[in-house]
């Protein structure tokens, strides 16, 4: 439930299973709000830049199971409304759980700094999934920073606390969530609806638009600049749909990408590696699809593989409507995008996969998990007696913008994708890219890996996949 009015006592959430509320100002970092205004300290700050996970908390959403996420990129504006974990909460009547005893009996705390947020991203981790299998708990750690290097007993007991049986904490009645906050200078606006959001970007074209926060809330936690208006996309219900049909998903700009990684995973494997790559746990469960096409990033992950997947974007404006468009055409140049200074991302429609179509995806980074791209190649295909009858090749990383390789396409149509073809498809990189040099990658290391992502992708359709590391 929402109050239809301004908040006269702050924001109000569940903290440690208790109502509490937050009268200072909605831009405030969440991690301050637990450290420095109630007092604990077990949540740290490591990075301030959600890479780390010191700062894992546990949050529950909505009626949803709890899930890790970073505090440090966390706002109090997201704060309202939901119930909030930190290591001082997980003992029960005093007892440590399965988990804590384990990490505190086997020497995974070592020096013990990281251990509050690992404990906490492995709480989440058995809380949701009982009989994790090793894979999943290597990337439940993903986020997870341990400078001692002691992740085997860490991993160690994570399977012992599984094992024993870790039981999820019942549920807090969540307070209502606001329509407004203000305090201090600082506003919170919450709309419900997507008219109620379009009518508040036209009267505050200047307001942070506030979705998941994983890119925004890195310039907050160091307090480089205030937040003085917020409009926030979580409560807006247009914003918050998934609608699945059998030709396509239609995934509202505020959908978490862990929520799209549980829709696609099975019809899309390749992108759904990717998905896990790009970001840790806390990032997935707080870090949106409209947020990550939004910041319109040449090296953002997400954007590659929508456009070689032929998705469309829709944007609305209270003056205009509703108006939708291919994605690739959304990008026009450096952080400069299609999206008016009236109108919101309301959602991306992805195509669902048909018989005779292949999609991949492949990453190059620095190290593999939780890294921004050097180049990132998605590469979708249709074929028919073996011979390519359409294909989109997108890129990021190699331009201004993500953007597709129409030449490289155009040289594999109607051909098959044998060495010769390739060879023609990697030398027309050239007509489409002219990339930059910076610290992650020479243009020349660009434009050779680019290249060879095209040959990887041959290798794999003819089944000699070889998974592509950090390089």
């Amino acid at each position: 439930m929402t109050s239809q009015h301004a908040s006269e006592d702050g924001i109000r959430f569940v903290l440690n299973g208790k109502a509490v509320s937050f009268a200072g100002r909605p831009d405030t970092t969440a991690l301050d709000v637990i450290r420095n205004h109630f007092g604990l300290k077990g949540t740290k700050e490591g990075c301030a830049e959600g890479d780390c996970g010191a700062c894992t908390v546990l949050l529950r959403r909505d009626g949803a199971a709890r899930q890790a996420a970073n505090a440090c990129i966390m706002t109090a504006a997201q704060l309202d409304g939901v119930e909030l974990t930190t290591v001082e909460g997980l003992k029960r009547d005093g007892v440590m759980t399965p988990l804590q005893e384990a990490m505190a009996s086997n020497g995974s705390s070592q020096c013990g700094f990281c251990t509050p947020g690992i404990v906490m991203s492995l709480t989440g981790l058995i809380e949701n999934t009982p009989q994790p299998e090793e894979e999943a708990i290597h990337d439940a750690l993903a986020g997870n920073l341990c400078r001692c290097t002691g992740y085997k007993p860490i991993v160690e007991a994570a399977r012992t606390a599984a094992a024993a049986g870790l039981e999820p904490a019942m549920a807090a009645d969540l307070p209502d969530w606001h329509s407004e906050v203000s305090s201090d200078g600082s506003v919170l606006h919450q709309p419900a609806t997507l008219d109620e959001l379009t009518a508040l970007r036209a009267a505050h074209p200047d307001a942070v638009i506030l979705a998941g926060g994983t890119d925004l809330g890195v310039a907050r936690a160091d307090y480089h600049s205030d937040w003085d208006r917020i409009v926030s996309t979580r409560r807006t219900r247009e914003l918050r749909a998934i609608d699945e049909t059998a030709d396509a998903w239609t995934f509202g700009a505020a959908v978490t990408w862990g929520e799209i990684l549980e829709a696609v995973r099975e019809d899309y494997p390749s992108w759904a590696t990717l998905i896990r790559r790009f970001g840790s746990t806390q990032i997935r469960a707080m870090g949106t699809v409209g947020g990550n096409i939004g910041t319109a990033s040449p090296i953002g992950d997400g954007p590659p593989a929508l456009i070689a997947l032929g998705a469309t974007i829709t944007l609305a404006s209270q003056a205009r409507g509703s108006r939708s468009l291919p994605l690739e055409d959304f990008f026009l140049d450096y952080r400069k995008t299609e999206l008016k200074s009236d109108e919101v991302i309301v959602s991306v429609t992805v195509p669902r996969p048909k018989p005779g179509e292949a999609f991949r995806v492949y990453k190059l980074s620095k190290r593999y998990d939780q890294d921004i791209s050097t180049v990132c190649g998605a590469f979708w295909l249709a074929m028919e007696d073996g011979k390519v009858t359409a294909c989109r090749f997108a890129y990021g990383g190699m331009a201004a913008i993500p953007k597709r390789a129409r030449a490289s396409e155009d040289k594999l149509l109607g051909q098959p994708l044998d060495v010769s073809a390739q060879a023609e498809a990697v030398a027309a990189l050239s007509e489409d890219f002219a990339p930059l040099s910076d610290w992650r990658g020479s243009a020349d290391y660009r434009m050779r890996t680019a290249g060879a992502l095209v040959q990887r992708l041959a290798r794999d359709l003819a089944g000699e996949t070889v998974e592509v590391m950090a390089l």
